[in-house]
């Protein structure tokens, strides 16, 4: 049996605010649970008005409050943008109130622009590049204490949380598999690389105490509705949602539209359409056809899939039908 998972980013709608869309997150992540979706993860996101999740593990302990048994994932946490034993404390947190459900999802990105990153006490030209070591050193917290330890992730030390890599490019493909690690591509909105991320991977991988064999995991965007028409029309709000990034002017989730192509000039749909190309859209039927075709492709452990759609009833239908289609493929 391999996994299904779901990535909420927890998207604030023009009609709602914070309060709403984690009340909503979780909503959603109750219903997963019975869908059987193994894994629910948020995104560390800062400065932008349309996302709730910025402290990640604060909105996770929330979900994992209000649910029973399924997993809850940050991904991912930006490390570079905090100290290595802070991130240990916080999920340490966690799995302490929450054994054996929580995993720990790190990219590297800001989750940001320039100026919050400087608010965030981080050096915009060189956080990055101490990444791996940042790693090394959260996995040296979780791990049991050694004799003569003076720094210990209290709670934290020897709770094992498990570390994935999160990346949308080669970088973290090829660090996860030198350190025995899972690694997720986020192909949702940046899938030029996704092919050649997992092949390095799974080329380089190096057995370890946390993986004894690769195990990768891809983000897709899934619009499910009872109709390919009104699936094509959930999909708007999101592709709104890029244009407006892409022209500087961020905002809270849109209303779909009726006509896809009043979204956007014809130069920005197509830049949409690129990032945008692992989606599925449609029927059950249309959905299944097009997951059949990526699983066979990518060969991936675990699908993610995600679906900012602006009605919250809409997204719950979505992700229902989505998981319908998923059981069959990949069990649960």
């Amino acid at each position: 049996m391999r996994n299904f998972s779901l990535l909420d980013l927890s998207l604030i709608t023009d009609r709602g605010d914070a309060r709403q869309a984690l009340m909503d997150s979780l909503d959603l992540a109750r219903h997963a649970e019975t869908w059987g979706y193994h894994r629910f993860w948020m995104a560390e996101h800062h400065n932008m008005i349309g996302v709730a999740s910025a402290a990640t593990s604060v909105a996770l302990g929330y979900i994992a409050a209000g649910t029973e048994k399924i997993r809850v994932a940050a991904g991912g946490v930006m490390l570079p943008n905090h100290a290595p034993l802070v991130i240990a404390e916080q999920f340490g947190t966690l799995a302490a109130l929450y054994p054996d459900r929580v995993d720990l999802g790190l990219g590297r990105a800001p989750g940001t622009d320039g100026a919050t990153m400087t608010a965030l006490r981080r050096d915009p030209l060189h956080a990055a590049d101490h990444f791996a070591d940042d790693v090394q050193e959260l996995l040296h917290y979780f791990a049991p204490e050694k004799p003569g330890q003076r720094v210990r992730a209290v709670p934290g030390v020897g709770s094992k949380v498990p570390v994935w890599l999160l990346g949308s490019s080669l970088y973290s493909a090829q660090l996860a598999a030198a350190l025995g690690l899972p690694f997720a591509f986020a192909s949702h909105f940046a899938p030029a690389m996704l092919d050649q991320a997992l092949y390095l991977y799974r080329q380089k991988f190096q057995p370890s105490a946390f993986l004894e064999a690769p195990y990768a995991a891809a983000a897709i965007n899934v619009f499910a509705a009872d109709s390919d028409e009104q699936a094509r029309r959930l999909m708007t709000s999101i592709e709104q949602q890029f244009v407006a990034l892409r022209r500087g002017t961020p905002g809270k989730l849109q209303p779909p539209l009726d006509d896809p192509e009043s979204v956007a000039s014809p130069s920005e749909r197509l830049q949409v359409a690129q990032a945008l190309a692992e989606t599925a859209v449609g029927t059950p039927a249309s959905v299944a056809a097009w997951i059949d075709r990526f699983l066979a492709r990518t060969r991936v452990e675990e699908l993610i899939v995600t679906g900012p759609i602006y009605d919250h009833a809409a997204r719950l239908h979505s992700f229902e039908l989505a998981a319908a289609v998923l059981r069959e493929r990949l069990g649960g």
